[in-house]
């Protein structure tokens, strides 16, 4: 389902069986190289996803846009818009922020 509200993947990220930090460090390695106001669905099993991803979103300065409908029960889906501003964090702690000189993205 597709709606203002909950608008189309241009990105789909398989996080099933991931949880927290390994979630996080998917997310961020395939959003790499991806523009600004890329949609992003992660499809994901982890119970603390609720909680995590906004609060990453946060961290980091993507949009956290929020659950998507979908027909599974096995999973949920959440949805992250990309931003141009986005924040860095540590290559192996997605949830610290970068040093300052660090290239790694979101």
């Amino acid at each position: 389902m597709t709606t203002a509200q909950h608008p189309a993947p241009d990105l789909s990220i398989d996080g099933t069986g991931l949880l927290c930090v390994q979630l996080l460090l998917r997310l961020r390695g395939r959003i790499s190289g991806h523009p600004a106001g890329t949609v992003v669905h992660i499809h994901t099993t982890d119970p603390a996803a609720p909680l995590d991803l906004p609060a990453w979103c946060h961290l980091t300065g993507h949009e956290y846009v929020g659950p998507v409908p979908h027909p599974a029960t096995d999973r949920e889906v959440y949805a992250i818009r990309l931003t141009a501003a986005a924040l860095p964090t540590r290559p192996d702690r997605p949830w610290h922020p970068a040093p300052a000189d660090s290239g790694t993205t979101g």
